[in-house]
């Protein structure tokens, strides 16, 4: 069994969830609430080496890739093996999640940044912007997720979509990113999710016995509450119209009503998930924290783990046809199966480092990776 290599696993982890704090001087004349000295304000910086650098997500926009991260790298390929930098990003800030309908196409990131492009990348506007000391329209100085980073965005078409992040943040749009409305989740659980952790650390603690950490604490002492404002790591639609959120802590959210609403849960493992995936009917697949997957046909309801034979943490995948799904995470990790009656089958690759987001990239089952050591291919065994 692999173990992890916590250092870069957490570096990653403090990169997506720690946004530059603003500095709150005067911002009259500034737009979008922004300081005109602020210099993740300024536009990003063409980098020659940007292929190479921290990179997080990727998204495919009609024949081309599109790739976000650090200091609001964009870029873009035909081909998934020549980038080019988009030339035209208004902004420094990490960006953390893309996706795309058609041409249009969303990125989301630190200082509560959207940005949306109309020309599958090539330009970019500022759609919401809320840097720390610097509310954004309808925000709260002292709310808790002023200045929060959202983690993960989807469009359900070219109009409707979600923006997620840390301490519960949900905002949602139905103008295709004009204006966006929304604060903290929106939650009725009539005290499942309560009796579901419960349920979870029950069963944690009777298998702890073996685990490295039960020589040193007590299963009391293991205990993790249910966090009020759990960070929203991903979300995720399934062909139902359903949503799924996954979190920190095992905390997850579902809505059947098109996000009007949603409803809390607990999965049967207190760590964190962070990414999820969506199938026909109710199906989801979700992954995080020491190499732990969940599988659920219900929308969430129910659960059931499957195995990956590692203890190293899953950061981004994509599903595939017929239930299958590619995983990547910590220490260059990708697990594979090509449909939902097999086994997750773990391949390396050590050069990719901590990789955030792998993609198919042709039907030979090759696949684009972006990470710590930014963008490559590779192909599972």
């Amino acid at each position: 069994m692999q173990r992890p290599r916590p250092a870069v696993a957490v570096a990653l982890l403090a990169i997506l969830l720690c946004p530059a704090v603003a500095s709150a001087q005067d911002t009259e004349g500034a737009s979008i609430g922004v300081l005109a000295d602020d210099p993740l304000d300024r536009p990003a910086e063409v980098m020659p080496l940007a292929k190479s650098s921290l990179l997080l997500d990727i998204t495919q926009s009609g024949d081309r890739y599109i790739a976000v991260g650090e200091s609001g790298h964009v870029l873009i390929s035909t081909d998934g093996s020549e980038w080019r930098q988009s030339a035209n990003v208004p902004l420094r800030s990490t960006l953390t999640a893309v996706t795309s309908i058609a041409s249009h196409v969303w990125a989301v990131g630190h200082d509560g940044v959207i940005l949306h492009s109309g020309d599958a990348g090539e330009h970019w506007e500022i759609q919401r912007r809320d840097p720390r000391g610097q509310p954004a329209a309808g925000v709260a100085a002292d709310d808790i997720r002023q200045g929060a980073p959202l983690l993960d965005v989807l469009f359900t078409d070219a109009n409707h979509g979600f923006a997620i992040g840390a301490y519960s943040l949900l905002l949602s749009t139905s103008d295709g990113g004009k204006t966006w409305n929304g604060s903290r989740i929106n939650v009725s659980d009539n005290g499942k999710a309560a009796a579901d952790a419960a349920k979870a650390r029950s069963e944690q603690a009777s298998h702890s016995e073996n685990d490295l950490e039960s020589s040193v604490f007590s299963a009391d002492e293991l205990a993790i509450g249910m966090e009020t404002d759990a960070h929203l790591n991903a979300i995720a639609r399934t062909a139902s119209g359903g949503f799924v959120i996954v979190g920190e802590r095992g905390a997850i959210f579902r809505s059947r009503d098109g996000g009007q609403s949603w409803t809390r849960s607990q999965l049967p493992y207190d760590g964190s998930m962070f990414g999820i995936v969506g199938y026909e009917g109710e199906h989801v697949l979700a992954f995080g924290l020491r190499g732990h997957v969940f599988e659920s046909t219900d929308l969430g309801e129910n659960w059931t783990e499957i195995p990956t034979g590692s203890e190293l943490s899953l950061m981004g995948g994509s599903a595939l046809a017929n239930g299958g799904v590619v995983i990547g995470g910590a220490n260059g990790i990708v697990l594979h199966r090509a449909r939902d009656s097999e086994p997750l089958v773990l391949s390396t690759q050590t050069a990719a480092g901590t990789i955030a987001k792998v993609l198919p990239a042709g039907a030979d089952g090759e696949l684009l990776i972006a990470g710590e050591n930014g963008l490559s291919r590779f192909q599972p065994k």
